[in-house]
């Protein structure tokens, strides 16, 4: 089974996963993209949920999905792909 990120993401799905991102639990949120976009260097869906609020994952959250999770996006997707992600990452969190 493939391991799925505190956002709902699988981790194996993603193209960076392995030489790139190892996944955001063995950096601790530290991603590489974070870590060139982000103001403090982490992902701020990671630094909420694991970091500020000590959840395995968004799915424990009352207020999934909250603006961050809404916000936080791949800039190379569309809106309606986008949509769709929450969607989806949101039902693979709830069933965990």
């Amino acid at each position: 089974m493939n391991s799925i990120a505190v956002c709902g993401l699988v981790c194996g799905e993603c193209q960076f996963f392995g030489e790139t991102c190892p996944g955001c639990y063995e950096v601790k949120g530290k991603t590489f993209w974070a870590e060139e976009i982000m103001p403090e260097k982490i992902c701020p869906i990671f630094n909420c949920a694991v970091g500020d609020k000590t959840y395995r994952n968004c799915g424990e959250c009352s207020q999934l999905p909250c603006n961050i999770f809404n916000e936080l996006r791949d800039p190379n997707i569309s809106d309606e792909e986008h949509e769709k992600s929450i969607s989806e990452r949101i039902t693979r969190l709830k069933s965990k």
